[in-house]
């Protein structure tokens, strides 16, 4: 997998984690402040729009992710 594959694998991961974490209707409900960290991995998708810059790219890179497919 290069780094973008592994961009929208961890967000969606972290994004339904803090969904369980911060719906009050889940069964591992914990505080609804975790809905601060979907709105920060939502909001960092959307300013990668329109800037182009990642900070998760830049340490998966810095990981030794490949970029682009060989």
């Amino acid at each position: 997998m290069i780094v973008s594959d592994w961009i929208h694998v961890m967000a969606g991961a972290f994004i339904l984690l803090s969904l369980s974490l911060g719906i009050e209707a889940s069964p591992v409900f914990h505080s609804k402040y975790w809905l601060f960290f979907t709105a920060f991995v939502g909001f960092n998708l959307f300013q990668f729009g329109f800037s182009k810059f990642c900070p998760m790219g830049l340490i998966l890179k810095k990981l030794g992710i490949p970029e682009k497919r060989q």
